[in-house]
């Protein structure tokens, strides 16, 4: 499976600001929820939409309003065009927004196959690649009243990618430090209803401008102490990996009740008293993470070694938290936690592999209803020891996001990809663009995978019925 030659013409490469004088020079701090992020890999979003029109049109009449509608967009969502600074140590990193900042902008021409990229099946990696751009490098910034040098690195840059007369593709890539997957979909969904208004955003945001107020972001445990501590010495990761195939799969709506019912009816076979969650986000991530497991170790393991029986899988989703911590729902930074749902391997390669992997991840489901922030010291320590052992699925994004209601006036996407998942063990998860109800996931598999997966995966459902 080749990868396609690089066809990609650069039709602009510029800046866009905000609005001249429209935003004040603002710093804003790092919250331990931010402080997390600190050397991840940068978020990469793709959104792939049909554009029936020739480079003519698209050079004189969108290009044009797409960077208007960004501009303005940008004088209300100023830090993803402003700056990560670091100064010296003890001080801490933060957020810089000066006159003058921007958001790097390229515009690109492209002769690939447009359906294939926007399509389900296996795409290499680095076709992706193509279609995002790149941070820039890190710079020197000197404080204007300390003299102090700092350095800084921008936080986001788009491209926009044409296929003449198929499609567009609008990638972002940024760093998570500066917002979650809420916060960054609230920016696009800003800037694509600008674009579709032609430039008239007040009236699209209406009541849902971006929430800046760190302080509501209350730290009682000096969570931001803790994590600092274990970010002093770090190195910003490069873990996509360029040598594997993109993937999509989907859950139809009558296949989630399926999985539903069968775990609902496996838990009522064992009487047991434990409360079962039976959520679309519970009965998915369970069937994954079994499928995932069963194509990781299925012939490589000798599962009659007790080491190897008694062995730990983990499966770790995110959950925002803005609700149970009172916040503004268009509070914009992050606002993460991380669960940790774990099940020894030799149960989930069983017969009821699905309801052990249901009621591990449903118990962190319930966890949460008791308060956020349990044990939230321990969270970096713990993705620690977890990582290090490589037994782990990591759900990037979320349904909840509706990431398919992103219209820039040329309809749904026809598709949307996570570009970055595959690094520590990730997958991505979205709303179901076909019908209200179903879901997809996007994995990143190495060749000699792909058929074996879609084969435990196929297999798998029909088994159920």
């Amino acid at each position: 499976m080749a990868v396609l030659p690089d066809t990609l013409k650069v039709l602009e490469d510029t800046h866009v600001f905000p609005p001249p004088g429209s935003v004040p020079t603002t710093s804003l701090p790092l919250t331990f929820f931010d402080i997390h992020w600190l050397g991840s890999s940068p978020m990469q979003r793709l959104l792939f939409y049909d554009f029936p029109y020739p480079t003519f049109y698209f050079t004189q009449s969108t290009l044009p309003n797409l960077k208007r509608s960004l501009s303005l967009t940008l004088q209300h969502f100023f830090p993803l065009a402003g700056n990560l600074v670091f100064p010296p140590p003890p001080q801490k990193p933060y957020i810089l927004y000066k006159e003058g900042d921007s958001v790097q902008f390229i515009a690109k021409e492209s002769t690939a196959d447009f359906s294939h990229l926007k399509g389900d099946h296996a795409r290499h990696v680095q076709e992706f690649q193509a279609l995002l751009p790149k941070l820039k490098p890190a710079s020197t910034y000197s404080h204007s009243t300390t003299s102090t040098a700092c350095m800084q690195k921008p936080l986001m840059a788009i491209q926009v990618t044409l296929f003449p007369k198929a499609g567009i593709c609008v990638g972002a890539t940024f760093n998570h430090v500066a917002a979650d997957g809420k916060a960054f979909t609230h920016f696009m969904k800003s800037w694509a209803s600008a674009h579709r208004s032609q430039g008239d955003l007040m009236t699209c945001l209406n009541k849902s401008l971006p929430d800046y107020n760190k302080d509501l972001i209350k730290d009682p445990l000096g969570l931001a102490s803790i994590f600092m501590k274990d970010k002093w010495n770090w190195e910003d990761l490069d873990s996509i990996p360029y040598d594997k195939f993109r993937v999509t799969f989907v859950i139809k709506r009558s296949q989630v009740e399926l999985l539903k019912n069968w775990v609902t009816r496996k838990c009522m076979e064992e009487n047991g008293s434990e409360t079962l969650r039976t959520s679309t986000f519970v009965v998915t991530c369970a069937y994954m993470w079994v499928c995932l497991v069963q194509l990781r170790e299925s012939g490589t393991h000798d599962l009659s070694s007790t080491d190897s029986y008694n062995m730990l899988c983990h499966f770790i989703f995110l959950a925002d938290c803005r609700d149970r911590l009172k916040l503004p729902a268009t509070y914009f930074g992050n606002c993460l936690e991380p669960r940790f749902a774990a099940a020894k391997k030799s149960e989930l390669l069983g017969g009821k592999g699905i309801l052990v992997a249901a009621k591990a991840i449903g118990r962190e489901v319930m966890e949460l209803e008791k308060g956020a922030l349990r044990e939230a010291e321990k969270w970096l320590s713990r993705a620690e020891e977890i990582f290090k052992f490589g037994r782990h699925v990591c759900i990037a994004a979320s349904p909840k996001l509706r990431v398919y209601e992103t219209d820039f006036g040329w309809g749904r996407p026809r598709k949307t990809e996570v570009a970055h998942i595959g690094s520590f063990g990730s997958i991505s998860m979205a709303e179901s663009r076909e019908e209200e109800g179903g879901v997809e996931f996007g994995l990143a598999l190495a060749q000699d995978e792909l058929d074996s997966f879609n084969a435990v995966f196929e297999q798998g459902l029909l088994k159920l019925q």
